[in-house]
């Protein structure tokens, strides 16, 4: 059974009934699937009609939904192989930041990712997603690998920030965002990254200053989550929803103004109403932009990056 969030209820309430009719169909004497078959076409039509005019707030949250697809599903169902590499060095293997040495086809490239986790247990584990330092220096060991074998780099970034704890303070979080960020520009071999769910904060671009950036359609990606700009705009969390329009955080408003590069389609309803077809999508989008930055020199990408990342905000 799928989650249903707060602006689907009505959809919540067609697909009660419809398991409530299945759930007596074998004993009933009348045949109702034709009754069934109705309200499964008006769900869907309902279901489109809300998810082609969703708000920012909206898409936040259909961002953060929890069965949502997440790194481990991305690189069990689109690499053929793929061998985890942990441990940044110096003081200790992240769980929120996971990657490897991965194989898709014929090509080998490094995959780097935020991992949220899917129950308690796993979240707890992978701290929501939430990169510590050594997270992060885990990711520039592993690009700096990649530059070396002249591997590309491939990235999810699902996150609703670096984790801000004191102890991640202490060991200097903001140095390895910073450092990690520098190191993605200075790759001298192609990097495709994708927003998966959320993105936030410095938390998201340490792993997103790429060649190509890509967005699902339904992800958001921001300098703050709407509730800590609302809350430091407005003293208020209560006023989410408006710091969501006014920051841009969607797909289509980051499209427009140069911030990404391509949006990719999510099924009706959200990556988490098909996950195949979603991890289907991002696998054929990763493919054809590593084919595009295919042969390009060191110093091609480079400034590539370099111009990409220069002109965002200038008029």
């Amino acid at each position: 059974m799928v989650s249903f969030l707060d602006f689907e209820k009505q959809v919540a309430a067609l697909d009660q009934r419809i398991t409530e009719l299945r759930e007596t169909a074998d004993d009933s004497p009348v045949d109702i699937e034709s009754e069934i078959a109705k309200l499964e076409t008006k769900s869907g039509k309902l279901l489109s009609d809300i998810y082609s005019k969703l708000t920012p707030w909206q898409k936040t949250q259909v961002a953060r939904h929890p069965e949502r697809p997440h790194f481990k599903h991305y690189v069990a169902a689109l690499f053929d192989e793929f061998i985890p590499l942990a441990g940044d060095r110096a003081f200790a293997d992240d769980q929120a930041i996971l990657g490897g040495l991965a194989r898709m086809g014929e090509r080998r490239m490094v995959v780097i990712g935020h991992e949220k986790g899917d129950d308690t247990a796993s979240r707890l584990k992978h701290n929501f997603g939430m990169g510590k330092p050594e997270g992060y220096r885990k990711a520039i060991r592993l690009m700096q690998l990649a530059d070396r074998f002249g591997l590309p780099v491939v990235t999810l970034v699902d996150t609703s920030g670096a984790f801000p704890g004191v102890q991640a303070e202490e060991r200097g979080q903001a140095e390895a965002i910073a450092r990690s960020t520098e190191q993605c520009l200075a790759l001298g071999v192609p990097m495709v990254a994708a927003v998966v769910g959320e993105g936030g904060s410095g938390g998201a671009i340490a792993l997103a200053a790429a060649n190509r950036v890509l967005m699902f359609e339904h992800a958001v990606y921001s300098v703050i989550s709407p509730e800590g700009c609302a809350s430091i705009l407005w003293r208020t969390a209560d006023k989410a929803s408006d710091a969501a329009i006014a920051m841009q955080v969607t797909a289509q408003d980051l499209k427009k103004l140069g911030v990404i590069d391509a949006i990719i389609p999510e099924p009706i309803g959200g990556a988490h109403r098909d996950p195949d077809s979603a991890i289907a999508a991002l696998g054929t989008a990763i493919a054809e932009e590593l084919d595009s930055l295919s042969g390009k020199t060191a110093q091609w990408l480079r400034h590539d990056r370099e111009e990409k990342f220069l002109k965002m905000g200038s008029i």
